[in-house]
């Protein structure tokens, strides 16, 4: 049976699972369209060509219409909500299946996560408006919803807006990606002061609204990078994962597997969190936890409406091949044939490299297939990506480690392959670059069967250091996602000063850094 999904809204995406397999997670941000970007027609005509057939089900994950106009599909809310009707595309019978928002991130982080024993498991799905605790039966269908805190995303996002004296006080919303901005600034602070605590308290218990109704407190309009926001972004996380973890202990039995769906998922913080809680027996994360992973949830419920088994097959690298739209100019790229060791060789001059491989990641971490790579010793490879990158200087840079270097260079050497936790560093003194104010970095653990190519140039960077650890920050232009094309890549290296790139087994020299 062949399932199509399709999300729309910001975070937009199309999925397509066929016999429990994941085929395609098209995104709408990536080849270099805008972050969040909805998914068009034109993504959607992406998935048709490359199917190649018309598909028995044809999903649409739910959601609201603008300014508040009704629901698509199912809309929104409704743990166990979802629709069928027999309908034709194209002359062909096809079944129409829609659910709601809420549940496609229930199915979406049971479904891409591993089968555990037992009848029961917990998910917590915490966002922008939800922010439940669910246990789910082997039937697949929700049994419990313990309403936890609504809008926890929002609210973490309303500290941005308050803070930001550019946010107009009539603003009830800020842009998401600030979500992402206050989770490293945080890391700056400390949440023990007087101010810090008053700001987290009053953000988590007055009804959010106005930037302005919030100008008594002492971070009001005082900067996103003053002290004063720093130490009440770390408040405010400490607060809001107190808030869930004692709701976890009041109302879940302690012992079931938790699934984690939901933007708040992206928080390495608090996914480390819940794994050191000791209340779950395992705790799962998919890489793609956001909205952009609702087209796959969505797809999973159809799967199990029809009696499949939710667990699907997947792989983090579902996207499209990457797009040779156009020729370096020879005038200014030489190409040679790639060897991992004159790689390694170059990445320890300092040299930053753009690395393209297969299909790009789905979700929004770069795992080694649109990349930018460089050596992580010098802390001042920070500020230079962070330059290339046109991103704020106190933006951290993610490492990714082989599996079996992660023990000897982080204090948690488990696998994390989708760079979702945050790991104490035991040497920041020779991993100044990717290592955080606290101590700690986001990993990407990686082995030949996760990415074998980034694997094999991670093993020719230890043969040369004793240790396969390198710098990892997506390859994409300043608010937008993945480029996918060798013409975006080509001005992008161009334009940012990269002079090396490698697509496959070509590395393209620029001739003007030689």
């Amino acid at each position: 049976m062949l399932v199509l999904a399709v999300k729309v809204g910001h975070d937009g995406s199309v999925a397509a699972i066929e016999d429990g397999r994941l085929l395609y997670s098209l995104e709408g941000e990536k080849d270099s369209w805008r972050r969040y970007a909805s998914a068009k027609a034109d993504v959607v005509l992406e998935m048709a060509e490359l199917l190649g057939a018309v598909p028995d089900v044809v999903a649409l994950s739910g959601w609201t219409k603008p300014y508040g106009f009704g629901d698509i599909g199912a809309g929104y809310l409704g743990e166990t909500l979802a629709v069928a009707r027999e309908g034709r595309i194209f002359g062909k019978p096809v079944q129409f299946f829609t659910d709601s928002h809420e549940r496609s991130h229930i199915l979406g982080a049971i479904g891409m996560g591993p089968r555990e024993p037992g009848e029961l498991r917990a998910v917590l799905i915490w966002e922008g408006l939800i922010g439940s605790f669910y246990l789910v039966d082997d039937n697949w269908q929700v049994t419990k919803t313990v309403p936890v805190l609504r809008r926890p995303g929002h609210r973490w996002l309303h500290l941005w807006g308050i803070a930001d004296p550019s946010v107009l006080e009539q603003a009830v919303h800020v842009q998401v990606e600030a979500a992402g901005k206050l989770m490293a600034l945080a890391g700056f602070g400390d949440p023990t002061t007087g101010e810090a605590r008053e700001t987290a308290e009053a953000i988590l218990t007055q009804p959010l609204g106005r930037m302005g109704r919030f100008r008594h407190l002492p971070v009001y309009n005082q900067g996103v990078e003053a002290q004063v926001t720093k130490d009440a972004a770390a408040a405010l996380s400490d607060r809001l994962f107190e808030v869930f973890a004692s709701a976890a202990r009041e109302h879940i039995p302690a012992g079931l597997p938790l699934y984690i769906g939901g933007g708040c998922g992206l928080n390495c913080e608090w996914n480390a969190r819940w794994r050191d809680l000791g209340h779950f027996s395992s705790v799962f994360v998919p890489p793609c936890p956001n909205d952009a992973g609702s087209a796959i949830g969505t797809a999973i419920d159809a799967l199990a409406s029809h009696g499949g088994d939710p667990h699907i097959e997947w792989d983090v690298y579902s996207g499209r091949e990457f797009e040779h739209d156009a020729t370096p100019d020879p005038g200014r790229w030489e190409q040679v044939a790639m060897t991992e060791a004159e790689v390694a060789d170059a990445l320890a001059e300092g040299r930053v490299f753009a690395w393209v491989q297969g299909r790009w990641e789905i979700g929004p971490r770069a795992l080694g297939n649109r990349s930018l790579l460089a050596d992580p010793a010098d802390p001042r490879m920070k500020d230079r990506l962070n330059e290339i990158k046109q991103r704020e200087d106190y933006r951290p840079i993610a490492p990714c480690c082989r599996l079996e270097d992660a023990p000897r260079a982080f204090r948690d050497g488990f696998h994390d392959p989708y760079m979702l936790y945050f790991k104490r560093v035991r040497t920041p003194e020779t991993l100044g670059a990717v290592t955080h104010v606290d101590g700690t970095a986001r990993v990407q653990t990686v082995t030949a069967a996760t990415n074998e190519a980034l694997y094999r140039l991670l093993t020719a960077v230890a043969q040369r250091r004793g240790t396969g650890v390198l710098c990892n920050t997506s390859l994409n232009f300043k608010g937008f996602g993945f480029i996918n094309r060798m013409s975006d890549l080509v001005r992008y290296c161009e334009e940012r000063g990269v002079g090396d790139m490698v697509v496959g087994d070509q590395w393209y020299r620029s001739r003007s850094a030689a």
